[in-house]
């Protein structure tokens, strides 16, 4: 494999870049002529264009489009389809691009990219290549996060047409209409031999540094090679609801050491009852699981301030 400074070096001359996009993520379908227009623009030789009309299609199109050999894999498309793109990427020779056509983009806020088209594109003409952290919840890779509780059956309820009108706002909204019903569960943490017990509403592991489109505290990074463990409230409900609103309008958790935190690079993960988990939105797999961390498992294209470890 290239180094990264050669890698960098190959995509700011050759410019060879496949381009898939999901036309079904929340600007993906409006956006699609824009971003091949500024693809375009900054001269970029695209080897493949693949947009994405039917998401359980989506593992054969990057299959495709990295069979041309790209040096760059730019996808557009929401926190679940960059996901997927992540699993392809892992460990190969080529730098995944990210396009924030989602509704959170909690992966592209993880990495600093500017949230508008033009200055994602920028990215890739100006930035570089770095080599991040890769989240493994069981056997699957993860970008961003894997949670427990009432957000899968979020993740199950919010309709498509909500996201595009609300944004994210649209997942709090369905949380209240699910979370009067929901019954907290018992989790248990054992991170380097010692167990921490909790009773929640909702568990989230976190690889990247934010959720739901804010940031879980201003430390965390997605590439210091550990895992963030985190309870939103208790068992009591109104907690929740209250917890979660006083961090996304306060930023409360300044710091992982001022928070309820369990940090770590590898992790098991326990429940009572046995839960699914909710891998970067997409509901797969059940506790107990083992939650770890791949040092520099992951190459993407991030701002030059980047800080690569």
């Amino acid at each position: 494999m290239r180094s990264k400074a050669d890698h960098t070096a190959a995509i700011h001359r050759d410019r060879r870049a496949a381009v898939v996009v999901n036309t079904r993520s929340r600007r993906g379908r409006r956006r699609y002529a824009e971003v091949l227009r500024l693809l375009e623009e900054g001269d970029f030789r695209l080897t493949g264009v693949h947009p994405v009309t039917d998401p359980s299609r989506l593992r054969d199109v990057l299959t495709r489009a990295l069979d041309a050999g790209p040096d760059l894999l730019v996808v557009g498309g929401g926190d679940g389809t960059l996901s997927s793109s992540v699993r392809h990427v892992a460990g190969r020779d080529v730098a995944l691009g990210v396009l924030p056509l989602g509704t959170t983009n909690n992966f592209a806020r993880s990495l600093g990219l500017p949230l508008d088209l033009a200055g994602a594109v920028g990215v890739f003409s100006g930035g570089k290549v770095a080599d991040i952290d890769l989240g493994m919840c069981g056997d699957r890779p993860f970008a961003n996060l894997a949670s427990f509780g009432v957000s899968v059956e979020v993740a199950g309820t919010v309709r498509p047409w909500v996201k595009r009108v609300l944004g994210r706002a649209a997942y709090p909204l369905t949380a209240l209409t699910i979370l009067p019903a929901h019954r907290p569960f018992r989790a248990y943490i054992t991170v380097d031999g010692k167990r921490h017990e909790l009773l929640t509403h909702q568990l989230n592991i976190a690889n990247g540094r934010f959720h739901g489109g804010w940031q879980i505290a201003r430390d965390v990074s997605i590439d210091n090679r550990r895992l963030v463990a985190y309870q939103l409230g208790s068992g009591k409900r109104l907690r929740l609801l209250g917890e979660t609103l006083v961090r996304a309008t306060t930023g409360r958790w300044t710091s992982l050491a001022g928070g309820p935190f369990v940090t770590g690079q590898e992790m098991l993960l326990e429940t009572d009852p046995p839960l699914a988990a909710d891998i970067d939105g997409e509901v797969r797999l059940r506790t107990p699981l083992v939650l770890k961390t791949i040092p520099n498992g992951l190459r993407v294209m991030v701002p030059r301030d980047f800080v690569d470890i």
